[in-house]
C-alpha cells in the first residue's frame, strides 16, 4: 500500500479506449484490463482514483449535429452514452474486486447517484473508485472539460488523460507523419499556442488557471494506468513551467 506517486488522481477514459479492436461499442476484455489496472492503483498502491468516461464509441454529439440534429439534443444523447460506458466500467471494476460508485451530472436515480462533490470526495477517502458520467450535464461542453472540472473540484493532484493508441502529444499527427516526434514535456501555453491535441482549449485553460498537471499517455500500453499513478516517465507531461522537450528518435 502507498506506492503511488499521488494521493488522488482523475483519470479520463475516452469512449474509444473501451472499444479495443472493435469498430464501435464496448469490448468487455478491454474494459476488464482497464478495470484491473484501476483496482491495482486503488487497492495495491493506495491511490484515490476518480474516472471521467467519454461516449465517442457510442455517440458523438458534434457529428450528429452536422447531419442536422439540434446540437443541444445531440449533446444530451452523448451524455447518455457516457452513462452506458460508466455502467459497463463500474461492473468490470466490481468484478475484479474493487468498490466503486457512479455519479451522473444528469440525475438517473435508478442506475447511479447524482453528482455531489462532497459525497464523491467521501467515497474516495473510503477507498472507493468514483466514476463521473454525463459530462458536466451541459450541452456544448466536452468530456475533456468535464474531466478538468471534476479534477479541480475534487482537488486531484494530476489529470491523467488516457488516449487510445497514442502515447502522448506529438509535434504533428503521427498517423499522417511517420517522422512526428513525441513531446516528453510541455507548458500549458505551448500546448495552446501550438494548437496541439492535448484536449480542447476550454479544458486546457481550466487546467492552466488552476495549475493542474496533465499527463497524456496510451491507455492500451502495458500497465499504462498503473505506471502513470506510480509517477513513471511515460507519455507527455503538461504543466505551467515545463519547457517543450521532444523525445529522442529512438523513443518514437
Amino acid at each position: 500500500m502507498g506506492d503511488g506517486a499521488y494521493k488522488r488522481v482523475l483519470l479520463k477514459v475516452s469512449g474509444e479506449a473501451l472499444m479495443g479492436d472493435a469498430p464501435s461499442g464496448i469490448d468487455p476484455a478491454t474494459v476488464r484490463i482497464i478495470a484491473t489496472q484501476i483496482k491495482t492503483a486503488t487497492v495495491e498502491l493506495g491511490v484515490q482514483v476518480a474516472v471521467v468516461v467519454g461516449g465517442g464509441n457510442i455517440w458523438r454529439g458534434a457529428a450528429a449535429s452536422q447531419t442536422g440534429m439540434d446540437r443541444a439534443s445531440a449533446d444530451y444523447a452523448g451524455m447518455l452514452a457516457t452513462v452506458i460506458n460508466a455502467i459497463a466500467l463500474q461492473d468490470a471494476i466490481e468484478q475484479v474486486g474493487a468498490d466503486v460508485r457512479t455519479q451522473t451530472a444528469i440525475p438517473i436515480q435508478q442506475v447511479a447517484e447524482p453528482y455531489i462533490r462532497r459525497r464523491a470526495i467521501r467515497h474516495l477517502e473510503k477507498g472507493r473508485v468514483v466514476i463521473f458520467a454525463a459530462g458536466t450535464g451541459n450541452p456544448f461542453m466536452t468530456t475533456d472539460t468535464a474531466a478538468a472540472l471534476r479534477a479541480v473540484e475534487i482537488e486531484a493532484q494530476v489529470l491523467l488523460m488516457s488516449k487510445n493508441r497514442v502515447d502522448g502529444v506529438y509535434d504533428a499527427d503521427p498517423v499522417k507523419f511517420p517522422n512526428a516526434r513525441r513531446f516528453t514535456s510541455l507548458s500549458y501555453m505551448d500546448a495552446l499556442s501550438r494548437r496541439l491535441e492535448v484536449m480542447d482549449s476550454t479544458a486546457l485553460s481550466l487546467c492552466m488557471e488552476n495549475n493542474l498537471p496533465i499527463l497524456v499517455f496510451d491507455v492500451a500500453s502495458p500497465d499504462g494506468i498503473v505506471r502513470a499513478v506510480r509517477g513513471e516517465q511515460i507519455g507527455t507531461r503538461v504543466t505551467a513551467g515545463e519547457a517543450a522537450t521532444l523525445a529522442s528518435a529512438a523513443d518514437r
